[in-house]
């Protein structure tokens, strides 16, 4: 096999821009991944004329300037503007929490009206728990209250919340939701960014362009170590450096123990009408609705009256579970205990010279992508 000066194991963001920029500086990679396909969780399948976001909706939005004029270099991205729904029993409330969504919870039409009735349920919230000032909530249930009030998490945070992390909010750690968006203004856009969308045609046309240059192997597991081809035991002879961007405790055979990840099943479906609700995403915030949200793809690049030109609409269920061997791994858990562990494999990993650790499973961390983008570009403004 040719020999190269990387070896990237996952062809997800992380990944692909560093093949990018690898191959932009004169570098020769193999990417690997263990999927049928190129992209990672930001692959999309064509279904009936519409892009699928086949592992979860994905919005690329930042405030840099640099990250949104390199990714639009590669691809031409659409005004998508991430402005989910929040469905609890049937009503329906705007997210983030703005004035739309004071309004269709408690009638109020000023911000200083949506401000003082905040303000009363933190006051009342405060002398129940018996927090006195300076003293810190102790989980997540008592950071969401004192943020935003009872009503507005008891509908629209709690039961969401105990879905997607599969705990409850009192046993969750108060940091996960430090701060909340809240907006005193009818605005409907979830993003405080300058730059948002999506690139027109999907992210697939984003990742082959990334990955121009770079040579490419799928069904190619890194961890088989029966396979012929790359693999955990005989890297070393294919590439002077590694790229690894999978999971960082597999890496060092769960020497000292597994770290805990949420993983997310889709219900994918094909309905005979033009538009199904009307947008991208509907969060259902009731404990009771086994799913945490519908995703109809659609919408992502589909606006006005254009979604009515396609007769056929895909929708998405999303089913949050524990991550188990098997599965994809999605989200990591970042509670004590496995930010205590990850932290024993980081000093691992930082003791590692030709192997760079990239994302969010090899960094045990969540990132949205232009953070990663830029992470990447960070890496190549250095000396390698």
């Amino acid at each position: 096999m040719k020999h190269y000066d990387y070896l990237i194991v996952g062809s997800g963001l992380f990944g692909a821009t560093f093949a990018h920029f690898a191959h932009k500086n004169g570098k020769s990679c193999l990417v690997i991944d263990k999927r049928h396909h190129l992209g990672g969780n930001v692959y999309c399948e064509e279904v009936e004329g519409i892009n699928v976001h086949k592992y979860g909706a994905h919005i690329f939005h930042t405030d840099n300037k640099e990250v949104w004029q390199f990714v639009n270099s590669l691809a031409e991205f659409n005004r998508y503007t991430n402005s989910p729904v929040a469905n609890y029993k049937g009503q329906l409330y705007n997210l983030p929490f703005n004035m739309n969504t004071f309004y269709r919870m408690w009638g109020v039409t000023t911000p200083t009206e949506a401000r003082r009735k905040i303000e009363e349920q933190r006051r009342e919230i405060s002398l129940e728990l018996g927090l006195s000032a300076g003293c810190p909530p102790r989980n997540l249930e008592e950071q969401a209250l004192m943020l935003v009030g009872r009503d507005i998490y008891e509908r629209l945070i709690k039961g969401y919340t105990e879905k997607q992390w599969g705990r409850k909010c009192t046993e969750l750690p108060a940091q996960i939701i430090r701060r909340l968006p809240v907006c005193f203004v009818f605005d409907n856009n979830y993003f405080n960014d300058s730059y948002q969308g999506i690139p027109i045609g999907g992210y697939n046309r984003l990742i082959s362009k990334l990955l121009w240059g770079a040579d490419t192997i799928t069904r190619m597991d890194f961890f088989d170590r029966t396979s012929q081809g790359p693999n955990k035991d005989n890297w070393r002879n294919i590439a002077d450096k590694l790229v690894f961007t999978g999971k960082v405790d597999q890496y060092f055979d769960y020497c000292y123990g597994n770290l805990e990840y949420r993983t997310v099943r889709f219900e994918q479906e094909t309905i005979d009408v033009p538009n199904y609700q009307g947008n991208a995403v509907v969060n259902y915030t009731e404990r009771e609705v086994p799913y945490t949200r519908i995703i109809e793809h659609k919408h992502f690049e589909m606006f006005g009256e254009t979604v009515y030109q396609h007769p056929k609409t895909v929708i998405s269920r999303e089913y949050s579970t524990e991550w188990k061997e098997g599965m994809e791994p999605f989200y990591p858990v970042n509670n004590e205990r496995n930010n205590s562990l990850y932290l024993q494999y980081k000093a691992l990993a930082d003791n590692e010279p030709d192997v760079i650790f990239g994302g969010r499973l090899a960094e045990y961390k969540y990132y949205d992508m232009a953070p990663i983008v830029k992470r990447v570009m960070d890496i190549w403004h250095k000396p390698l």
